[in-house]
This record gives C-alpha cells, sequence and structure tokens, in this order.
C-alpha cells in the first residue's frame, strides 16, 4: 500500500515521516509513502477551484486541485491520501467537517484520511517526555509542567520556552526564518525517540490508530 503525504511545513513534514517509520515498522507488510511539504496551511477556497499560485506551495488554497490530480493518477493503484494539518485557533468539528466534504467532492472514490495536530504539531512533542528529556536533557520542568496538553495556547511558543536557551522571549525577536528552522531542528531531534504506543497527545493517539486502521495493522 501507498500513501501520499500532505503536511503543511517542513517540521511536520520531519514529525510526521520518523512516525510513519515507527508505525510501519511494526508490521511484516510493505508500505511506501511520500511526504509533499508546503509553505503554509493557508485556507479552503470558497469555490472548491483555488487560484493561488502553485509557486508559493500553500497547502489548503491547493488542496481541491491536488486531490482531482490524485483521482486521476491514483485510481488503478492500492493507495490512500494522508494530509495533516494544524488546527491552530480553528473549530476542530467545524474545520474536520469542511475537510471531508471537500475530499467528498474532489475525489469520493479515494481514500483520505485527514488528521489534525491540536494546536500545532508541536503539542505532538511535547506529548513525549521521555523523547523530550533524551533530546534535549536540560529541558525546563518549570515551563513543562504549565503545559495543559493539546490546549490553545501558543504551543510552539510553550515548547520553545521548555527547550530554548531563554525560551521564546529569546527566539521570538529573531524572526523568520531562525524560527522556522528551530522548529525543524526541535522536529528533528525530537521525534526519533517518540513511541507511538504512548503519547499524551490525544490528537496523536487519533493519527496513529488513523494510519494503523487504513493499514490494516488493528482492527
Amino acid at each position: 500500500m501507498h500513501f501520499e503525504v500532505l503536511v503543511e511545513d517542513q517540521s511536520g513534514a520531519i514529525t510526521v515521516d520518523n512516525i510513519l517509520q515507527k508505525i510501519f515498522a511494526q508490521s511484516n507488510h510493505t508500505y511506501t509513502y511520500k511526504i509533499h511539504q508546503y509553505k503554509g496551511i493557508g485556507r479552503l477556497p470558497a469555490n472548491l477551484i483555488g487560484q493561488t499560485d502553485p509557486a508559493k506551495r500553500i497547502l489548503l488554497d491547493r488542496l481541491p486541485k491536488i486531490l482531482r490530480g490524485y483521482a486521476h493518477s491514483l485510481q488503478h493503484i492500492d493507495a490512500a491520501i494522508l494530509v495533516v494539518v494544524d488546527l491552530d485557533r480553528r473549530d476542530c468539528i467545524q474545520f474536520k467537517q469542511e475537510l471531508v466534504n471537500l475530499s467528498a467532492q474532489c475525489c469520493p472514490e479515494l481514500r483520505v484520511l485527514f488528521r489534525i495536530a491540536i494546536e500545532e504539531i508541536e503539542a505532538w512533542l511535547l506529548g513525549d517526555h521521555v523523547a523530550l528529556k533524551k533530546a534535549y536533557p536540560r529541558t525546563k520542568d518549570s515551563a513543562l509542567n504549565t503545559y495543559t496538553q493539546d490546549a490553545i495556547c501558543g504551543t510552539w511558543e510553550k515548547l520553545a520556552d521548555v527547550i530554548y536557551p531563554g525560551g521564546f522571549a529569546k527566539l521570538n525577536p529573531l524572526g523568520y526564518p531562525i524560527i522556522g528552522e528551530e522548529k525543524c531542528n526541535w522536529a528533528k531531534h525530537i521525534s526519533p525517540y517518540m513511541n507511538i504506543n504512548s503519547n499524551n497527545s490525544k490528537s496523536f493517539q487519533v493519527f496513529c490508530s488513523g494510519i494503523k486502521l487504513l493499514a490494516a495493522l488493528e482492527s
């Protein structure tokens, strides 16, 4: 079985890559996947057509055209599409329904799995304290203990307070691309240690169970 994976940014791609490797390693079957990273999440176009410049690589703006393309290219392949996005400050139920409705209109014949990290994918890194401390032994427990798992609280900023020298207050003035590079470093260092069967993040647990069901790794 093959998975086409759409992720909104580079740090998310790094995290998802390491998690998928761990999930598929539990099976004797062969699974392949290709991750496509974008440069931001954007928003779903009202007309489900989308006019965004493809060169800008904004995920949701392009999603209707992407799914229609897969409906043609994957029609004779044992494949599924996995779309991983951050919730940010959206309403989760409404956002998920919008995504499901889009899939039903663009490619009803294909298997499409939408998974939403709440609030941001950094919540999955914060959800595994063991992995966090293996990657960053000087983790600030005082900051970690103030984090409420999967809360809408400025998640990447909280992770910066936990592991970055000087915390968010020191990192934020540096702006992008430095912040983006740090997010990639966090994903690169923490996600290889993550335990896919033990994570405090409910959205991480839902992500893993969805992949396992889709790949028939569990009933």
